[in-house]
């Protein structure tokens, strides 16, 4: 199913608006949807109590199905979704394989009509579920005309097929698994290595076991090459006889039909949680190294602050040596000079090496 839903949602949206119109509506509406499945649904004013409902849906198979199209099985699955409101119109109108003709003046008002309506919707749904009960139940004796087990082919999608293949004591379900991206097929691998250590563990040995292999199973031998070439292996399912009975028959065949929904709707998922994983790794990554620039930063501040400093005591503590080595440098060139003594070199200089005075007997006056 391209969904987890049963009923349409474009469908239940029509016939709603046909139900609760306070007054008589024309329509005429053409739908398709996923799957190559076609509603066509007609009310006019001029009978407004009627409203017919005509589907188109491709069988799951043309091997064991009627040729003529919906089997009986079928048609009283569909007559059980709401026996008061609907009824199978024959023949139905041409294109179609079903039409039916809906009497909304039968359905309750309040809370009871939603319910009718969308059990209505889910015709479709109906008839894809009706198609594989009816395999799963008379498996067998197509089996034993045939006199061997021989898959049987079931075709929803055309890029979708799956496998049903009869055996003692149980029914295998194979799909073949294609995926368009390379990240897709390693989630998908992921997934049901896991899906198979998790079916394997004692809490849940009542649920069908599942295996994965990236080959294909023996029961798929003698099948066309093209439909068993895929990238992202075989998942099989071990459906035994307790699996089918009762309820569970319903619950095990809408979990098959929407096995291929589920896988695609996990890879999304898983695809969209690690992309936002990386972001926020990215993000966080920036930020640390963000930090550690303004960090890096301040810090080579400081070293050349520190630097500078360095620098002004260094030329200062050099001007300080030089000037000590300047005043010892002094200091010997006087030792030098005290050192070197004449006796007797005072008292010759006092007498020879001085000036006289001399003093005249004419005075000099000033000029004005």
């Amino acid at each position: 199913m391209a969904s987890f839903e049963r009923a349409s949602p474009a469908l239940k949206e029509i016939l709603l608006r046909i139900y609760s119109a306070e007054k008589p509506i024309e329509v005429d509406h053409q739908l398709y949807e996923f799957g190559s499945v076609e509603y066509h649904i007609k009310s006019s004013a001029s009978d407004p109590q009627f409203t017919y409902l005509s589907i188109s849906t491709p069988l799951l198979t043309q091997e064991v199905l009627l040729s003529y199209g919906l089997s009986p099985y079928t048609m009283q699955m569909v007559r059980e979704i709401s026996a008061d409101v609907l009824e199978i119109v024959e023949p139905a109108k041409e294109g179609y394989q079903l039409t039916l003709r809906l009497d909304f003046s039968r359905i309750p008002r309040g809370i009871d009509s939603m319910k009718v309506i969308t059990e209505v919707s889910s015709v479709q749904a109906v008839i894809l579920s009706s198609q594989l009960k009816e395999m799963l139940q008379n498996v067998n004796s197509w089996d034993t005309s045939q006199g061997m087990y021989k898959p049987i082919k079931l075709v929803y999608h055309p890029r979708e097929p799956f496998y049903v293949i009869r055996q003692p004591q149980k029914i295998i379900a194979v799909f073949p698994m294609r995926f368009k991206e390379y990240s897709d097929v390693i989630i998908a691998t992921s997934f049901f290595q896991e899906l198979m250590d998790v079916g394997s563990s004692e809490k849940w040995a009542k649920v069908p076991p599942c295996s994965w292999s990236p080959i294909p199973p023996p029961e798929l031998r003698g099948e066309p090459f093209e439909e068993l070439s895929t990238n992202g292996g075989f998942v099989s399912f071990e459906i035994s006889s307790r699996h089918i009975e009762g309820k569970r028959l319903d619950k095990t065949v809408w979990s098959l039909l929407n096995f291929y929904a589920y896988v695609k709707h996990h890879v999304k998922c898983t695809r969209g949680f690690i992309q936002r994983r990386m972001r926020k790794r990215l993000e966080s990554l920036v930020e640390v190294l963000q930090n550690s620039s303004l960090e890096e930063d301040g810090h080579i501040k400081k070293v050349k602050g520190w630097r500078y400093m360095k620098k002004l005591v260094t030329l200062s503590s050099k001007s300080k040596i030089l000037k000590r080595r300047c005043g010892d440098f002094t200091r010997k060139i006087k030792r030098i000079r005290f050192r070197i003594k004449i006796h007797g070199f005072g008292r010759f200089r006092r007498r020879w090496l001085t000036m006289p005075k001399f003093s005249s007997p004419i005075g000099y006056t000033k000029l004005e």
